[in-house]
């Protein structure tokens, strides 16, 4: 039961009628191990501005028995229709509205989701309600600005712990009966139960003690590396407490690792739930925990920006989540004792490269997006809300001084903590506390689409020395169907000059600090200097933009881009050269080239993973197909030899061994992955664990080696819920007609597959090298889609749509029967919009493709 799409206005009409007092939710989830439905009654208190008024309430549920209505029962068959319960003759005043109903559980990571594990074989449950899906679990008004408090009470089975967003209650007769909450948004209750293991702490500062609490399966225990993520989070709340001046504002902080999770994480109030491949069963890189550093300090953000003070309307929700972005980043570079100060150089090279792939497809659109009803938002969470938004605040904090701008969040938590804002009442904090005028700044970075380009313009004479340098602005058109006109901007950067050194290290030598605005800006300070080898534009990536280097710069770069002394100019290059790769402005092969030659030298394992799926990427889909399998087979050399010199044991080993894994193509290098599964031969350092294992069976089922009886096999030595994803993926890897029909049926002809064993067989069943196989499937994708989009819950529906869209067809006839469905299928808009993105890809990789056969 998907639910009606609310539309921005109707929830601007419910809010200007109602202000909403508390919520009391009576959940029996003692049935809970044989799943189905559960009892569910909320009572709901709330007061109405008009007397007579009518409005509504959101309900997904199976069955409703009662609705009473200020004591008068209403007819559930008349009221309640699409997941809304009508509320008519309202009193002005307090109203006391009782719903009873049956809710059921899912497998979809959406509501009340239900994983049974399959080492204990007991059922785990946790709450996932944004966007909207509080309504699943018990009635609400479902919007953000309805804030109430909340008072769950929950009966559970026996030997079960409840955890919630207020501190857990000893139960009685297997009942747990929670405080009620702050004034907090219904998508940001939570509730977790199950047998979960737990690991418990204290943080202690200045009188202030906030109980903390990590909590996963108990087959995941032997794994869970408590004390680092503790470490963490003290890191997170010493960093985010001072630079807020506000103390954390809740009672306790729970973080729980909870299985089939569709995200990374969900900031609930008190209770965040993390995706628990979170907890490393087998050898992960420093990268890894990196990220999930990253992942812990952003939701610890939201805590106060999000949760504290929250968007009125979704079309703020790039406040909540790209502040949360730049402010996690900024901690780990800054926090006392981080182990990742290098952590913008991360941002660089991932999550702004996610932003610039997002800002030029068809559906780009404003920072601030037009958010005109739930279907909207819920394609939202993309690279232009999270990583160009904070990529934009990192530009706000150049322009308005640091100090200045977290003086203004400040102001901004005191004067709105547990209430809803707009975009103009942070802006307003900002210019109180840094006198600069901000709206023109806000219309031209958060209100309109598109990316710029900076290029250097440099003269020198004939002694080397510069006379003349400025910064060319380019505003390109926006994709075709993208809304808006190219708008140049104002951006803070730096300019870092660069020299080598005796040693044989790019240095810098200078950096200038300026604003650049319009279409041409001099830079003066650089005339009379001596031309370095390396101009950088956006030198410490201080705003968002597309970079390109003069063709000196360039030429430096392309032999020595692995000899930046420091790891951001690095990244900054290495950003730059394949956002020139995407472009069809760098040949694949000449792509390839210069990876092969710098990234021996890179010692950042993030950048070095990036670069791995960049490579293989541009490989794949970028290259022109004649000369495919010989830059694959160049590419596959090169991950070998790597290998084989990695220092042991290292995590430059670990990556290099799953780079090989994931093109192993001749003979001889798929018996090495048989013999390392095997034992027959090693690696020195190389531990073949668990994880490792299945990528190497993984392979060797997608090129034929492996069939069902060495997966089976393989599954019987990890028959775990990860064991099974892995073994899901790797029949539907298997190169038969059989296998991909199985995959396929398994998808799109049934919907019985939980939400994270769908994806695995998603991942299998789409494989680059396979293309002729999958070919047949295009038709077939275009013929179920609407029906699986209109039947099949949101997270359910995307997965489809996005992940067997025909990617790897990359023809002219993928792009006409996309747009003959497009003009004849009448989908909804954010279907529309997937679809479009992904047509989008397959246009890119055409363009990309006639520019490496050219180079040839």
């Amino acid at each position: 039961m998907p639910g009606t799409n609310l539309t921005r206005e109707e929830a601007q009409q419910r809010a200007e009628l109602l202000t909403v007092d508390s919520y009391e939710i009576d959940l029996d989830l003692s049935g809970a191990q044989e799943g189905g439905t559960y009892r569910s009654v909320t009572t709901v208190r709330f007061d109405v501005a008009r007397g007579g008024a009518e409005s509504f309430i959101d309900l997904v549920a199976p069955t409703v028995h009662e609705v009473v209505l200020n004591g008068d029962p209403l007819d559930p068959a008349e009221v309640f229709r699409d997941s809304r319960i009508a509320l008519p003759e309202l009193l002005q005043g307090p109203n006391v509205l009782r719903v009873v109903a049956d809710c059921a559980y899912t497998n979809t990571g959406e509501g009340l989701h239900r994983f049974v594990d399959p080492v204990d074989e007991q059922a785990y449950l946790y709450t996932q309600f944004e966007v909207p899906d509080a309504r699943r679990v018990f009635a609400s008004f479902e919007q953000p600005d309805l804030k109430a408090t909340f008072r769950f009470t929950v009966k559970a089975p026996e030997g079960w712990t409840v955890i919630s967003n207020s501190p857990t209650p000893e139960p009685k007769d297997n009942v747990w009966a929670f405080e009620p909450t702050p004034r907090i948004s219904t998508y940001i209750t939570a509730l977790i139960a199950g047998p979960y293991h737990s690991v418990h702490s204290v943080y202690e500062k200045d009188g202030q003690s906030v109980p903390l609490g990590i909590y996963c399966r108990p087959s995941l225990a032997e794994f869970l590396d408590s004390d680092a993520i503790f470490e963490v989070t003290r890191q997170g709340f010493d960093w985010f407490q001072e630079k807020f001046d506000y103390a954390y504002p809740f009672e306790k902080y729970d973080q729980l690792f909870v299985p089939e999770f569709n995200a990374g994480a969900m900031e609930n109030a008190g209770a965040v739930t993390i995706r628990d491949q979170y907890v490393f069963r087998s050898k992960v890189t420093d990268a890894a925990y990196e990220v999930r550093a990253e992942t812990i300090l952003h939701e610890l953000a939201h805590m106060w920006f999000g949760d504290l003070v929250t968007m009125e309307w979704w079309n703020d929700l790039w406040l909540n989540e790209s502040f949360a972005t730049y402010t996690s980043i900024a901690c780990q570079a800054a926090a006392p004792g981080s182990r990742w100060p290098h952590s913008w150089t991360t941002f660089a090279n991932s999550m702004k490269t996610w932003a610039y792939r997002q800002d030029q497809l068809p559906s780009t659109h404003p920072i601030m997006a037009d958010i005109r009803d739930l279907d909207d938002v819920l394609v939202n969470f993309d690279g232009i809300t999270y990583a160009k938004g904070a990529s934009v605040l990192k530009q706000l904090v150049a322009y308005v001084g640091e100090d200045e701008f977290f003086k203004g969040v400040q102001a901004y938590f005191k004067r709105h903590a547990f209430g809803n804002t707009r975009l103009s009442d942070l802006l307003g904090a900002l210019e109180e506390t840094s006198g600069r005028d901000l709206k023109t700044w806000s219309k031209k970075w958060l209100e309109t689409a598109g990316i710029n380009i900076l290029r250097p313009e440099v003269e020198t004479d004939a002694e080397g020395l510069i006379t003349s340098f400025a910064v060319r602005q380019e505003a390109p058109a926006l994709p075709a169907g993208a809304k808006g006109e190219p708008t140049l901007r104002p951006h803070r950067i730096a300019i870092g000059l660069y020299d080598l050194s005796d040693a044989g290290k790019l240095v810098r030598t200078e950096r200038i600090e300026l604003d650049v605005d319009g279409d041409l800006t001099a830079v003066p300070q650089l005339a009379g200097k001596r031309r370095p080898a390396v101009i950088l534009l956006n030198d410490d990536d201080l705003s968002y933009a597309k970079v390109r280097l003069d063709e000196e710069s360039l030429k430096t770069v392309t032999e020595h881009l692995g000899d930046f002394e420091a790891s951001l100019p690095r990244a900054l290059c290495w950003a730059s050269a394949w956002d020139m790769t995407r472009d069809a402005e760098l040949a694949t092969r000449d792509y390839l080239a210069l990876v092969l030659s710098g990234i021996g030298k890179e010692s950042d394992i993030g950048v070095v993973q990036s670069l791995h799926r960049q490579v293989k990427l541009a490989i794949d889909l970028y290259a022109a197909p004649a000369t495919r399998e010989s830059l694959l087979t160049r590419w596959t050399d090169a991950t070998l030899a790597h290998l084989r010199t990695a220092e042991p044991g290292s995590d430059h080993q670990l990556a290099w061994a799953r780079a090989f894994a994931a093109t192993a193509r001749t003979p001889e290098q798929l018996d090495l992955l048989e013999a390392l599964l095997d034992g027959t031969q090693t690696v020195e350092g190389l531990a073949v664990d668990t994880e490792l294992r299945w990528a190497f069976v993984q392979r060797l089922a997608a090129v034929g080696r492996y069939d069902e009886t060495e997966i089976a096999g393989e599954y019987e030595r990890d028959r775990t819920a990860a064991g099974e994803r892995h073994a899901a993926t790797a029949r539907a890897a298997r190169p038969t007609p059989e296998a991909k029909a199985e995959a396929w049926s398994s998808v799109i002809e049934s919907d019985k597959l939980p939400n994270a064993v769908q994806e695995a067989v998603i991942g299998g069943f789409v494989q680059t090298d396979q293309r002729e196989l999958l070919a047949s499937y295009t038709d077939r994708y275009f013929e179920v889609l609407k029906g699986v989009w209109d039947s099949r819950s949101h997270e359910i529906a995307q997965q489809i749509a996005v992940g067997l869209y025909p990617s790897v067809q990359v023809s002219e006839e993928t792009l006409a029967k996309t747009d003959a469905w497009l003009s004849s299928a009448e989908p909804t808009a954010a279907l529309r919009r997937l679809v479009s993105e992904s047509r989008a890809g397959v246009e890119r990789a055409l363009k990309a493709q006639a520019a490496d056969a050219a180079a040839g």
